[in-house]
């Protein structure tokens, strides 16, 4: 491979992967030749992280929060209908693709947002491509779907099939499940990472769908590496209805997205509080000094006065106020009571606090910034294993449905002496990762929470559960391990959980030789 394309990979993983399609294409059939060329496309594109929840749960609010830009459309519209991609583009446009191949370029409306007619019929579209010359997307692509749950088949069908999760939907009346073109499945396939998007109640559909999430089409399913949950509209918690909150909204949402992380486990790597509208409008440049004005205004009416009015949304633009109706209104779109209370309780402890400075009071109160750090750690930060399991989850699928048991060889035994190697040991992990996570194999908790710390934890001190020791304890500690799962793999394991059990064995087993090379 080419140094210029080395760089546009996601780190070493990735680019062993690379070199493995380029090796095999020229030993393979041109139908998965052509495949494994997508693959490649794909392992240097940016991550691809899919915005994913059911019908009103604040998706798109979210998505234009973490864009930093009100572009996706929120309201009920041809366009909340179908899946959007957001990326980079060094020119700003939407795109529409139909069904059939065919595109349709269209400019934002005066607003800068994604317009909400589309002139052409929804049916014949497979998705929309909107590209922003916006420094988030370098290096991330957003992928906005249409509510899960939601009264039209379609849209849900377009949000399932990027999802992974469209085998699993039931026929229709005439006896055939909806699925995605092949131009359309090429498209908007390859989600290697899901933020999902959940309000106060988890249901069962909800699990159902991270359990079927499937990354680059191959079946990867989602787990605590690659999938995120978000418990959005955190403002609506009533904090009378969560033991422990005392009375505190917020406290009741954290304790909230703790019982829903216990119900997604291991699915995801979290449940984070998000004010999806708050972290909108403060992300993306909506709120401003007049608006920050306003705000000072209403601090400044009598106590009563204010408590009566932030009762309900009805009066509080209704009530008599030196402060427009119109523009309270505006607040109230752009910030609702909690967001409006927020602000009066920092102007309330600092009368002097400029419009500056209450707009990153709001921000922080959005609960973006822990999402952002999140995101980060989770999903940049592990960006090179992710992308690169997924391609080689896509390689086997390819070789899977080729119909040449030579060809299977081929690429079984050519992902086999990659995987062998110790610098794509990481890669086997992850695999195992899958495995205990999606509950595929079932371990005892205490070995499954080690499995999972083994895999996902940021350095070799939290991998081992040991932080804050010295290397020479780490090292010591981690033959242990090693040895004793080499030894659970011999003799107390099943064939599935041996599988998992060597993988884990030899993840041990260097960490203890790299602690060695540290080791005086």
């Amino acid at each position: 491979m080419t140094s210029a394309t080395e760089q546009q990979l996601a780190g070493p993983l990735s680019a062993a992967v690379a070199d493995l399609c380029a090796t095999l294409r020229p030993q393979v059939g041109e139908a998965t030749a052509a495949g494994l060329r997508e693959v490649l496309r794909r392992l240097s594109a940016p991550l691809q992280v899919v915005v994913a929840g059911r019908l009103s749960s604040g998706k798109s609010t979210l998505v234009n929060a973490l864009i930093g830009r009100r572009v996706a459309p929120t309201g009920v519209g041809e366009c909340t209908r179908l899946v959007t991609r957001f990326q980079y583009g060094t020119v700003d446009r939407v795109e529409v693709v139909c069904r059939d191949g065919r595109r349709q370029a269209l400019p934002f409306d005066a607003d800068g947002m994604i317009p909400a007619s589309l002139g052409v019929d929804p049916a014949e579209v497979s998705h929309l491509e909107a590209y922003l010359t916006n420094a988030v997307l370098r290096d991330l692509t957003v992928i906005d779907t249409p509510g899960l749950g939601s009264l039209d088949d379609a849209s849900v069908a377009r949000a399932e099939s990027v999802l992974g999760a469209g085998r699993h939907r039931k026929p229709d009346a005439g006896g055939a499940a909806e699925e995605l073109d092949a131009v359309s499945a090429s498209a908007v396939a390859g989600a290697e990472a899901v933020l999902y998007v959940v309000t106060q109640a988890v249901r069962a559909d909800d699990r159902q769908v991270l359990a079927a999430f499937s990354a680059a089409t191959a079946g990867r399913e989602a787990g605590p590496v690659n999938a995120i949950a978000v418990l959005n509209k955190a403002d609506t918690v009533a904090p009378e209805s969560v033991e422990g909150a005392g009375g505190d909204v917020w406290r009741a949402a954290e304790l909230l997205a703790e019982k829903q992380f216990r119900v997604l486990k291991p699915r995801v790597a979290a449940v984070l509080p998000v004010v999806g509208l708050l972290a909108e409008t403060t992300e993306t440049g909506t709120f401003t000094a007049a608006d920050a004005e306003a705000l000072r205004e209403l601090a400044a009416l009598e106590p009563t006065v204010r408590d009566t009015m932030l009762v309900s949304a009805d009066l509080f633009t209704a009530w008599d106020a030196p402060v427009p109706p119109a523009t309270r209104n505006r607040l109230l779109e752009r910030l609702d009571l909690h967001g409006i209370r927020c602000a009066l309780a920092a102007l309330d402890g600092e009368p002097d606090l400029t419009a500056g400075a209450l707009h990153r009071r709001l921000l922080a109160a959005s609960g973006l910034a822990e999402l952002r750090a999140l995101l980060e750690r989770v999903f940049r930060a592990r960006a090179d294993g992710i992308k690169a399991a997924a391609a080689l989850a896509s390689i086997t699928a390819l070789a899977q449905d080729s119909g040449d048991p030579g060809e299977r060889g081929r690429v079984h035994d050519a992902i086999e002496a990659l995987l062998a190697k110790p610098e794509a040991h990481q890669l086997r992990l992850l695999e195992a990762l899958t495995l205990v996570s999606s509950g595929a194999v079932t371990m005892p908790d205490d070995l499954a929470e080690e499995v999972l710390r083994v895999g996902t934890a940021a350095d070799v001190a939290e991998q081992l559960g040991l932080p804050g020791r010295p290397v020479h304890d780490l090292a010591g500690y981690a033959l242990e391990r090693a040895g004793w799962w080499r030894s659970f793999a011999s003799f107390g394991a099943t064939p599935a959980q041996s599988r998992v059990a060597h993988v884990v064995h030899r993840a041990y087993f260097l960490i203890w030789q790299r602690l060695n090379e540290q080791s005086p």
